[in-house]
Parts: C-alpha cells; sequence; structure tokens
C-alpha cells in the first residue's frame, strides 16, 4: 500500500494540510490532485475546521509543479483532461467557504504557484521563489494560471511570468501582489499560525460572507457586485454571531463567535 500523498493535522480550529512528496519536491501528480480535492471537500463539513493551512513538506518546495514524468507522454485530449482536474481543485479551494492559506516554504512553480493562487491569502518564505516556468517545457500554464495570475499581478507581470518562464523572488511576488507577506523562513510556521488563529476565532458567517462577496465580485459587473454584497451584508443581521460581535464591542470585551 502506497503512503498518501497528503498529511494533515488538526489545532484549534486549524486544519494543516501538507502536500507530501518531498522526494518529487511534492509536484501534483493525478493521485495527489485527488487527494487534495477530497481533503478540502472534507474541511468543508467539517464544523470543526475554521480555516485551513496548505503546505509542502520538507525545506526546499511547496509544490515545485505538476508532475513532469506523468505529463510527459499525455496525448492531447489527456492533457486537456488533466487541466481539468487541476482546474476543478483549483476553484473547489478557491470557493471554500473557510478561509484557506497557502503557506510557501520554496519553490511554488507551475501548478505550485496555480496552487498558491487559488488559497485566499498566501504567506511566503524569504527563500521562497514563485514562477509560471511552463514555457521552458513548450507548455503554457493549464490549472488557471492565465486566469488568475492577471487578477493578482496585472496583464504586464502575468506576460513577463509567462512568457520568459523565469522565476522571481517572495520579495518581488509581494510588490507584485502575488503574496501578502513575506517573512523570514524560520518565523514563516509561526506567523502563519498566528493569522490562522485570528481567522479561526473570528465569525465564521461573516468570514463566508465576505468570501463569497469578493468570488462573485470578481467575476461579474460592479453593479451586480454591489447588489450581493449588500444581499449578504443583510444576511449577517440574522445571526447570532452579529448579535454577539455588537454586544461585545458595546460591552468593551472580546467576542466569542458561535458560527450561528
Amino acid at each position: 500500500m502506497s503512503e498518501s500523498p497528503l498529511a494533515r493535522r488538526d489545532l484549534d480550529g486549524i486544519r494543516v494540510l501538507t502536500v507530501s512528496r518531498p522526494d518529487k519536491l511534492n509536484a501534483l501528480d493525478s493521485a495527489t490532485l485527488d487527494a487534495l480535492h477530497a481533503a478540502f471537500d472534507q474541511a468543508a463539513e467539517d464544523a470543526s475546521v475554521r480555516v485551513v493551512v496548505l503546505t509542502g513538506a520538507g525545506p526546499k518546495a511547496f509544490v515545485a509543479g505538476a508532475d513532469i514524468a506523468e505529463m510527459a507522454d499525455l496525448r492531447p485530449t489527456e492533457g486537456r483532461d488533466f487541466s481539468l482536474r487541476g482546474q476543478r481543485l483549483m476553484r473547489r479551494i478557491e470557493t471554500l467557504p473557510k478561509p484557506v492559506i497557502g503557506m510557501l516554504n520554496g519553490f511554488a512553480l507551475g501548478g505550485g504557484l496555480e496552487l498558491a493562487m487559488a488559497c485566499h491569502l498566501r504567506i511566503a518564505a524569504d527563500t521562497a521563489r514563485l514562477g509560471q516556468p511552463e514555457i521552458s517545457l513548450g507548455l503554457i500554464p493549464g490549472f488557471g494560471g492565465t486566469q488568475r495570475l492577471p487578477r493578482l499581478a496585472g496583464r504586464a507581470a502575468t506576460l513577463e511570468l509567462c512568457l520568459l518562464g523565469a522565476p522571481i523572488s517572495a520579495e518581488r511576488a509581494l510588490q507584485l501582489g502575488i503574496v501578502n507577506r513575506v517573512v523570514a523562513a524560520d518565523e514563516l510556521e509561526a506567523e502563519t499560525m498566528k493569522v490562522a488563529a485570528q481567522l479561526a476565532q473570528a465569525a465564521p458567517l461573516a468570514l463566508r460572507g465576505a468570501l463569497d462577496a469578493v468570488n462573485v465580485g470578481g467575476e461579474c459587473g460592479i453593479e451586480e457586485g454591489l447588489q450581493y454584497e449588500s444581499a449578504q451584508f443583510g444576511l449577517m443581521f440574522s445571526t447570532d454571531d452579529m448579535r454577539e460581535g455588537t454586544r461585545a464591542f458595546l460591552e468593551r470585551r472580546k467576542p466569542v463567535f458561535s458560527g450561528r
């Protein structure tokens, strides 16, 4: 029986998922894509999970890309299906009703950068390197890179990364808006878990509403997005958490949210 390509641990409402193929720099093969999809489905349904942290095993890589050995002999229709398989995973992460933090501990290249971009927040070690090097293989990004990268970094930076294929530093990625924070490698886990703990204590329904509103707004016109925001804002007034949050503010105490 082969080892699972994914490790999981839980701590105080935080689920940490670790892609665990360090000998392959955590490359995404079909089995790993499927394991990740199942893990995010489980996280969505598990009421004890309030935030997910996604990272890679070992000191070198978050995820160094899709598994080239698996892709090398694919025919065109098989290549398309592999792309769609990866895109379904990325969309599952992006639409998860709970915050997902990508903890980028090393190389985030190709499918690895696409995986990171599907997360809601990204915190990178200062030693991380990010890029879309598919051009060097005679390929283009296939897991959503051509669509999410311009939404984060703009058209010019996207074309530079995709056409030249050279990786960039974590600091450059921060400047471009691809990652949210860059910290020293030895502080990465502590900083990420600090942010995760803050999210785990926040109002779950409000987190979900904000995630939904941002996702919808990114895919529609401003008027439709504003209407959706107003609808989500109004729904919050039906929740116990809103009552608790406002009471706690007026009473000058820390709120305790129940997710109801």
